[in-house]
């Protein structure tokens, strides 16, 4: 895998491709199938560092997984009763989403167990899923009284609670079902806002007695009857296509087509938000996979405007949004981004990380509190710029290098595999000019 990537501006972007298998959706496989009883197929699997950072430690846990192919997976799963103590501390690799559903697996296990991960991991806030968990008579240690990795979690009983969520988060939602699942009574989970919903899909297409009421309040308890295992094709990975839609409307006389991208309306705020910027994106071929919603996406150069985003409508699009600072460096007038404080404790802390590289590049972007503000359009060039270990930025600043006066080279670009495998590999063959190194 490359460490650098140099990028050269000049060419569009025609053609059609595909991109990974969701991130989100291929976490949630694995953990939910290695608790089903039977055989579940994985297809389309996001072959990415973070997800087989969760395969790693299913098998820590016992489960069997067969790799028949690089992103085919067969998981026999052990049911809800079935998994095994750790031989060894369980490392969640550099994957925030492994070590926080992990935590609300293990919560409820009859043996103890210990999470770890990178030193980014463990600087990354674990407060919020070990609250609720605590409330539910989770026994979890960690630095920090439990706000920060490793985390030491004992065997307990757990007791259902009713949590209403301070802030709308996927993961923290998961977590807490997940420990429901082996609690005792109904476990009632209430969002502030719009998160992804893929746990609560899969988990009632497994049979899990899990009710979405009113599209914010989430009931479930433990199941009664054993969950079935899963047959599913994972849709392509809406955070994955982010950077080509941006790209598409970006790069003059590009013309491009997405196949087979997952829809689901807890996913779509980048798409959402690109349209309102003026972008001419068209979903073709709407079908559904695995109850995901898929559609092929078309994107073609746009003229785009300077636009403000906010409140619920970031939820959808956190991780996108440092591309989405990049779009806005090429539209006209002033673009404002709020309410992003998470962008702080991802990998990295992507709102200072974002300003310094595109300053690097000529962006007119100021970091705030919660979020950005760009002035554009404004003519980017080449320029030298690091991913600072974090998979997203360095597909981001891909994106500015397209558009760039001369050639941008990327530092620590290897990271792109974590979630896009094959990232430059799909832009080379969409007409990008990018050298390995």
């Amino acid at each position: 895998m490359a460490n650098q990537l140099i990028i050269h501006s000049g060419h569009p972007l025609i053609g059609q491709c595909r991109v990974p298998g969701d991130k989100s959706i291929s976490h949630r496989a694995v953990i939910f199938g290695s608790i089903a009883e039977g055989h579940t197929r994985i297809r389309n699997f996001l072959n990415g560092h973070d997800c087989f950072a969760t395969v790693n430690v299913m098998r820590a846990l016992g489960v069997r997984i067969d790799e028949r192919s690089a992103t085919e997976l067969v998981v026999h799963g052990v049911g809800l009763d079935g998994l095994q103590e750790p031989e060894d501390v369980l490392d969640c690799a550099n994957s925030g989403t492994t070590i926080r559903l992990m935590t609300g697996l293990l919560a409820g296990q009859p043996f103890a167990s210990v999470l770890t991960g990178t030193d980014q991991i463990r600087r990354r806030p674990m407060g919020r899923i070990v609250a609720p968990l605590r409330q539910m008579g989770a026994r979890i240690t960690g630095r920090q009284d439990g706000r920060l990795a490793p985390l030491s979690i004992a065997p307990t009983d757990l007791q259902a609670i009713e949590y209403d969520m301070p802030v709308a988060s996927a993961q923290v939602k998961s977590c807490v079902l997940l420990a429901g699942l082996f609690a005792h009574g109904l476990t009632i989970v209430r969002e502030p806002g719009p998160a992804r919903d893929h746990t609560e899909r899969m988990l009632i297409s497994m049979g899990a007695p899990i009710e979405v009421l009113g599209g914010s309040t989430i009931h479930g308890e433990r199941p009664q009857r054993p969950l079935k295992p899963l047959n599913i094709t994972v849709p392509g990975d809406i955070s994955s296509a982010a950077f080509l839609l941006a790209a598409g409307a970006l790069t003059p006389g590009s013309n491009l087509t997405i196949a087979d991208v997952g829809i689901n309306p807890t996913r779509i705020g980048i798409v959402d938000a690109l349209a309102e910027m003026g972008a001419a994106i068209q979903y073709k071929s709407r079908t559904e996979q695995g109850g995901e919603p898929t559609a092929n996406l078309v994107v073609t150069t746009s003229q785009l405007r300077g636009t403000t985003f906010g409140g619920e409508q970031i939820v959808t699009m956190i991780d996108e949004l440092p591309t989405l600072a990049v779009v806005a460096t090429q539209a006209a007038g002033r673009t404002i981004i709020r309410d992003a404080a998470e962008l702080r404790v991802k990998e990295v802390n992507r709102i200072d990380a974002t300003v310094t590289e595109l300053k690097k590049m000529g962006a007119r972007i100021t970091g705030t509190e919660d979020g950005f503000i760009i002035d554009g359009p404004t003519p980017l060039h080449g320029a030298v710029v690091d991913s600072h270990g974090d998979h997203r930025l360095a597909m981001a600043w891909t994106v500015a290098g397209l558009i760039a006066k001369g050639s941008t080279t990327i530092y620590n670009a290897h990271v792109t595999a974590d979630s896009f495998p094959g990232f430059e590999m799909t832009l080379r063959a969409l007409g990008a000019e990018i050298e390995e190194k």
